[in-house]
């Protein structure tokens, strides 16, 4: 048996090197991509060392591109408004669902799962109705007021807050604190783990987002980086700026890896936590 194993061994470690390699060149020939030419781009070649490293692709974002710099404010702006937004929302929701005490409670529960169910392509004329009706098109608003809050991180908060200590609770209550003032005092701040990991979720969501912004906003002025890097690959009569396009690809990974460096900690030890349950 242990001859046995130390065969599958080498061999599962070489199948997911091999995977690993697969699933990483692509990323490293992007940002590769960035430091070559236009020239060696279209060339074919699939080298990830540039033959003529150069800076020009960044150069050109910052300093001619006139809206580059407005893009990434706009996913700064979007995404920050909108995690917060969630975190507060999603982990109300939960608390109150798994702590207060109220008729419906149940069934306002299994809406908010239902609701998970439903694919978001389902849900997209209709939110465009809404947010029509409601004056928002060509605002940031049409992107942040559908997605304010979210279920699957309302049921990771409820389960999270099920589990918590009353002890806790009732010591708060002793002390003169109300529902309100005992979840943004004591249960909110105990619940960094859980917070921190729909943080990086939900901030890479809206850092992602393509179709909402490019549905509602048609300002070149206020879109997205994801938007804007889909703009600019016509933008020259129809040539697409490769070099460009792969610098502005690169410069759109950096705050998500920023975001999951700081929250790191907490992300692992909320996947233990979940692991202990």
């Amino acid at each position: 048996m242990e001859k046995k194993n130390k065969l599958l061994k080498p061999l599962l470690y070489g199948i997911l090197l091999t995977y690993a390699a697969f699933t990483l060149f692509p990323f490293l020939w992007a940002v590769s991509g960035s430091f070559k030419t236009y020239q060696e781009i279209t060339s074919g070649s699939m080298s990830i060392l540039p033959k003529e490293p150069t800076l020009n692709a960044f150069t050109k974002l910052f300093t001619m591109d006139e809206y580059f710099i407005r893009w990434v404010f706009n996913s700064f702006l979007i995404c920050t408004v909108g995690t917060v937004i969630n975190v507060i929302l999603n982990s109300m929701a939960g608390y109150s669902l798994s702590r207060l005490h109220f008729r419906g409670r149940n069934l306002v529960f299994y809406i908010i799962l239902a609701t998970i169910m439903v694919p978001g392509q389902v849900l997209l004329i209709p939110n465009y109705l809404i947010v029509k009706n409601l004056g928002m098109i060509n605002s940031y608003a049409a992107i942040l007021f559908p997605t304010a809050v979210n279920a699957t991180y309302i049921f990771m908060m409820r389960q999270f807050y099920m589990n918590f200590p009353k002890d806790v609770e009732e010591a708060a209550a002793i002390d003169g604190l109300g529902p309100l003032g005992t979840f943004f005092r004591i249960a909110m701040p105990l619940a960094k783990a859980p917070i921190a990991t729909q943080s990086v979720f939900i901030f890479l969501g809206y850092w992602n987002a393509f179709l909402q912004p490019k549905l509602y906003l048609q300002t070149p002025s206020k879109y997205t980086l994801t938007v804007g890097i889909q703009s600019m690959m016509s933008r020259y009569s129809g040539i697409t700026q490769w070099d460009e396009v792969m610098a502005a690809s690169v410069i759109s990974l950096v705050p998500i890896l920023i975001i999951y460096i700081v929250l790191n900690k907490y992300f692992m030890q909320s996947v233990r936590m979940d692991g202990e349950k």
